[in-house]
């Protein structure tokens, strides 16, 4: 009995912490911290669920493997749609018009080594590139590099620390409002493609929330961001939220797609994976629902904690 008791006990010390994680993450209401960062690591309480269900399965306690069958199912169904690419990625309204293609990288308080991050201009080619954390001595060096020549239009707002932003262009960009908010400033211009299309494209950095008191400073920052609508939007940059965060989500259903999401790379780390902490997705291009996405992928670093984020869109 005593055997079989400790067994039991076993199971739901196992159980529990990832059934809370389920009851919370699909619940509808996001506490404040420290869930705000936890959260971000869902996919990795998914597999520690599993595992839960399989110790309870070995040890055979029916009743802790009946709710961690329920919690695997809970956080599979949030987590498992982002490793499966949507049917037809190329088949947003109308988007059958020119490719849009889209780079975003955090240069990590303007440390990032600018010839590499040019070099990746010259083999991607991108359209619109979206820098974070961009410093007045990052924007020297870009420049020393021979950024201006690959992408000669440019919205900078270059801040020293993490607060700055920027939007290069190959094509003309007028400035729009900065969102700013703790110091995080989110740069926004308009460009006008060759084919006539004016697309907003926004600089995405809002605060992280990382320590007790910066989730209202996150959470404003990013309700302040554009809905989608009629007027195609690209939101691309360091959201410091992953798709398990209620604001990204929201702002998904307001007329986004998530690129990575839509082909299936939902799960690719873009921020940590090399110390104590295992990598998060924090970083996006989001496209609004008039566009289709048509390619999506996660780089290797160029010197900086972020993996800098390419897309390639469709315009209608």
């Amino acid at each position: 009995m005593a055997i079989q008791g400790v067994r039991t006990w076993m199971s739901w010390i196992a159980v529990t912490p990832f059934a809370l994680w389920a009851a919370v993450r699909v619940s509808g209401f996001e506490p404040d911290w420290p869930w705000v960062p936890v959260v971000a690591f869902t996919p990795y309480a998914a597999v520690g669920a599993a595992l839960s269900l399989a110790l309870a399965a070995l040890l055979r306690r029916w009743a802790p493997g009946a709710v961690a069958l329920v919690t695997v199912l809970a956080l599979g169904a949030a987590v498992l749609p982002r490793a499966l690419p949507d049917s037809g990625p190329d088949s947003g309204a109308g988007a059958r018009g020119p490719a849009l293609r889209v780079l975003a990288a955090n240069l990590l308080v303007g440390t990032a080594d600018a010839a590499r991050l040019v070099g990746l201009v010259r083999s991607l080619r991108p359209d619109v590139l979206t820098l974070q954390e961009f410093t007045p001595a990052a924007r020297r060096r870009l420049d020393a590099a021979g950024l201006r020549e690959l992408l000669p239009h440019a919205v900078t707002r270059p801040v020293r620390g993490v607060g700055g932003s920027a939007v290069y262009a190959r094509y003309p960009l007028a400035a729009g409002e900065l969102i700013e908010l703790g110091g995080f400033g989110q740069a926004t211009a308009v460009l006008t493609h060759p084919g006539g299309a004016q697309v907003e494209i926004v600089s995405v950095h809002p605060c992280a929330p990382k320590r007790v008191g910066r989730q209202p400073c996150w959470l404003a920052g990013l309700e302040r961001l554009p809905r989608g609508g009629e007027r195609l939007r690209v939101l691309a940059g360091d959201f410091n939220a992953t798709l398990d965060h209620l604001p990204l989500r929201d702002l998904l259903e307001a007329g986004y797609r998530d690129a990575a999401d839509v082909m299936g790379r939902g799960l690719s780390p873009t921020w940590g994976g090399w110390g104590p902490l295992p990598g998060v997705t924090i970083d996006h291009v989001l496209a609004g629902e008039r566009m289709a996405v048509r390619d999506f992928r996660v780089l290797p670093p160029v010197g900086s904690d972020h993996r800098p984020v390419f897309a390639e869109l469709l315009l209608p």
